[in-house]
């Protein structure tokens, strides 16, 4: 390509290779942050052990990030955006079946939230929340919020559908999901328990489940 034409290529066409590169570096950071997050914990992960990992200098990391706090937001917010708020898809629609329906859907959240990557991330909040209360808080409104608002609205429209009965959303949504975790998670969280396998994670789940529904359900 001439100068003069590059001139005049859309500003897209001359642009997208350096927005792409750049993209590709900060998940680049992201992932090696995680991992720095997970097996040395927040308060002994720092910017420069992070940029060392990467290969470059920490100038280039401040570029993307202002602080270590920024990085670790951007990083909970990536793992929500890419894996929590596709699970909800999964819930049950109107015409389905609604018993089967939540098991199958609080099977997959099961899985989700012992899993091992996740147990690893509520260990480090966990650990650093008393000396970085803000780390916490970012945790929270990353995750576990989100999960709540999503199952808040699902278990609301079922209210006006008069599928289960009136009650406050919030607390039906945080009902649900200690059902169907069942404590299990808390002992996964404290190495008390292995990964559970399918069966188990399914009869868990059911009894959760099935306790749920008759507590809920529509006033005669």
């Amino acid at each position: 390509m001439t100068e003069s034409s590059a001139a005049t290529a859309p500003a897209s066409a001359r642009f997208q290779p350096s927005a792409a590169r750049s993209d590709q570096r900060r998940r680049a950071i992201l992932a090696v942050a995680g991992d720095a997050f997970r097996q040395d914990g927040y308060a002994a992960t720092s910017m420069s052990s992070i940029a060392a990992r990467l290969g470059g200098s920490k100038g280039t990391l401040y570029n993307y990030f202002r602080s270590k706090e920024e990085l670790f937001a951007a990083f909970m917010e990536d793992i929500c955006s890419e894996d929590v708020l596709p699970l909800f898809a999964r819930l049950p629609q109107a015409g389905e079946d609604l018993h089967d329906g939540l098991i199958e859907f609080g099977c997959a959240f099961f899985e989700f939230i012992t899993s091992e990557p996740r147990t690893s991330i509520y260990r480090v909040v966990i650990a650093e929340a008393g000396r970085f209360p803000e780390l916490g808080r970012i945790f929270y409104e990353s995750g576990p919020q989100i999960g709540e608002l999503r199952l808040g609205d699902y278990f609301e429209d079922l209210m006006a559908r008069g599928v289960i009965c009136q009650t406050d959303r919030t607390l039906i949504a945080r009902h649900f999901k200690e059902l169907c975790l069942s404590g299990m998670h808390q002992m996964r969280l404290m190495g008390v328990v292995p990964e559970l396998d399918d069966a188990a994670i399914r009869k868990t789940v059911a009894a959760g489940v099935e306790a749920f529904l008759r507590a809920y359900a529509p006033e005669a």
